[in-house]
């Protein structure tokens, strides 16, 4: 492609963003771990720009590139865009800042800035680009969807557009296809039930017991696949859904449930009934219960991470492959789960700053590593090398351990948290368990723990040090701080 021809259409994509994508009067955003995030109404040019960016991005990479449009667990009147690299993951944090700078640029200079990424990338345009396109159930989400691919359009990407879907089905679907494999929804639905079948009947105890749970979709897309897995999951697990069809994250789901922990409006209250809340988007998950007292009981991200790396450590002992395994949690998880996984149960614990990509990374560095946030996001990564000894240990009929494993490998999302996942992997565990939640519940407790928001004249005067547990910026601060948590046995608190 010419040089003349390419600045033809930088031209051209510039003039259509300023005549029906106007970044006039608009506020400045930055493109954090979750994208960018503020009201719908705000978003539009923002959409069409990321449309330019994701076209940018698979050229740079010579791969498919996903774009996911949704806000996550915030109210329905807002909304969000996040772009996904080629292996699932998220964008690298380079192009986090491009991507900034491109959504903020003045609509005279997008046709320069545009260009200049080009140039600084090295990127070849004659290069073609492949973008997956996904959305949430928010009213906004569909007339943003097609600004979006208005900008894909603009410079000549091609298009798949999955409709409605979670955020985690896009990860993967981008992953499958840069894999090399065949991504579609029914590929995604035969990973999760045939391998949850597998766990299952390895678990000679279980007998014809089939679990129920109590599931709240928080009137979002979860909800919306949820109904299609329940039928492919008949026998294996029974699941009652609610909050299907109201105002989304309103008084429900995984995020007003940690927050508030309280039942969620919509989910009928019953004693010792395994109940579970997902997200608007569904990459976020938490379990719940009421207890014989009546007492609502939380069992959040770090009860799924302890329940999980307990499990994967006894069955890498099981098998007799020497793997290192290992949590990662942030400053957030609760005391007692840390001290559980690492004293009782042998695992090691390293901790990270806040942000699901500090908490990725970190597990990386692990044959098998598992991270959780408290909120409920959360994976377990395998390293390629571990995922190759653990294949070769399940051809051994007589490992069932390693055959185990090789269904939990299968089972995870290993893209990115993945609520849907999460629950059949946390179902096999109980299974091969044979626990309740009460029985989960009970493992450890919890100390006692809160969050507070407090209002500042400027937080950047806040700095921190030892992934956000020490605080050295105001100095002083963190001694009044140490002050008073000596007070309390086990005591700890950090600011941020």
């Amino acid at each position: 492609m010419s040089g003349e021809i390419k600045t033809n259409i930088f031209r051209e994509a510039a003039k259509i963003g300023a005549q029906k994508h106007s970044s006039k009067n608009a506020k400045t955003l930055g493109y954090g771990t979750a994208g960018f995030r503020t009201k719908a109404e705000n978003l539009d040019h923002v959409m069409y720009r990321m449309g330019l960016l994701a076209v940018l991005r698979s050229k740079t990479k010579k791969a498919t590139i996903g774009v996911m449009v949704t806000a996550s667990h915030n109210p329905e009147e807002d909304n969000g865009v996040k772009i996904v690299d080629p292996l699932g993951e998220m964008l690298v944090q380079h192009w986090e800042k491009i991507a900034t700078e491109l959504a903020n640029v003045s609509d005279e200079n997008l046709e320069e800035c545009l260009m200049v990424i080009v140039k600084n990338e090295k990127i070849d345009t004659d290069v073609p680009a492949s973008i997956f396109i996904g959305m949430d159930t928010r009213p906004s989400s569909l007339e943003l969807s097609s600004a979006l691919k208005e900008g894909v359009t603009a410079l000549g990407g091609e298009i798949h557009d999955w409709g409605v879907v979670t955020t985690p089905m896009i990860h993967y679907f981008v992953a499958a296809k840069n894999s090399g494999l065949v991504p579609s929804k029914e590929n995604y639905y035969t990973k999760l039930v045939d391998n949850f079948r597998t766990l299952i009947t390895k678990n000679s105890s279980r007998g014809n017991y089939v679990p129920e749970i109590l599931f709240d979709g928080a009137n979002g897309v979860g909800a919306l696949i949820m109904k299609e897995l329940i039928p492919l999951l008949d026998g294996l697990l029974t699941v009652k859904l609610y909050n299907s069809e109201g105002k989304l994250n309103y008084r429900c789901g995984a995020d007003f449930v940690k927050v508030e922990q309280q039942q969620p409006e919509g989910v009928p209250e019953v004693i010792l009934a395994r109940c579970v809340a997902v997200d608007g988007d569904a990459d976020r998950i938490v379990y719940f219960f009421t207890d014989e007292n009546n007492k609502f009981q939380l069992l959040d991200g770090d009860r799924i991470a302890t329940l999980v790396a307990g499990y994967l450590m006894d069955l890498v002992r099981e098998s007799g492959l020497s793997l290192r395994l290992g949590l990662v949690q942030t400053a957030y998880a609760n005391g007692s789960s840390t001290k559980y996984i690492s004293q009782s149960l042998n695992v090691p614990v390293v901790c990270v700053p806040t942000g699901v990509k500090h908490l990725h990374h970190k597990a990386q560095e692990f044959d098998i590593g598992v991270y959780f946030e408290a909120n409920g996001h959360g994976t377990v990564l395998f390293g390629q090398e571990a995922a190759e000894i653990i294949r070769k240990a399940a051809t051994d009929s007589s490992n069932g351990a390693a055959q185990q494993l090789l269904a939990t490998m299968e089972i995870i999302n290993q893209a990115t948290g993945d609520a849907l996942s999460d629950l059949l992997l946390v179902e096999a565990v109980l299974s091969a368990r044979g626990w309740s939640i009460v029985d989960w519940s009970s493992a450890y407790t919890d100390l006692p723990n809160r969050q507070l928001k407090v209002t500042v004249k400027d937080r950047q005067l806040i700095k921190t040090a030892d992934a956000e547990r020490k605080c050295v910026s105001p100095l002083g601060l963190q001694d009044r701080i140490d002050e008073l948590v000596s007070q309390y046995p086990s005591g700890r608190a950090f600011v941020r």
